[in-house]
């Protein structure tokens, strides 16, 4: 499958914070979906969630949504 440099990116996953997400992350990784991590607050200055503003979300190309959100939920493990 080729992929463009423009296709629009969109949220898997909303962690509680970024330890969660980079285990997200890890594990669509593995399963060959690169992704990014979004947040609106430095990790360290909030480490956990209040009001949102620890929250981490996991982007992956919207191609590659559908298979992210299932392997998310266990549905797809090899």
């Amino acid at each position: 499958m080729q992929l463009s440099n423009s296709e629009k990116m969109v949220e898997v996953y909303q962690a509680r914070g970024e330890m969660e997400a980079q285990v997200i992350k890890g594990l669509l990784e593995s399963y060959g979906i690169p992704c990014f991590l979004k947040s609106r607050a430095a990790p360290s200055v909030h480490a956990f969630a209040v009001d949102g503003m620890g929250e981490v979300k996991v982007m992956v190309r919207e191609s590659m949504a559908e298979k992210a959100k299932r392997l998310v939920r266990g549905k797809d493990y090899v």
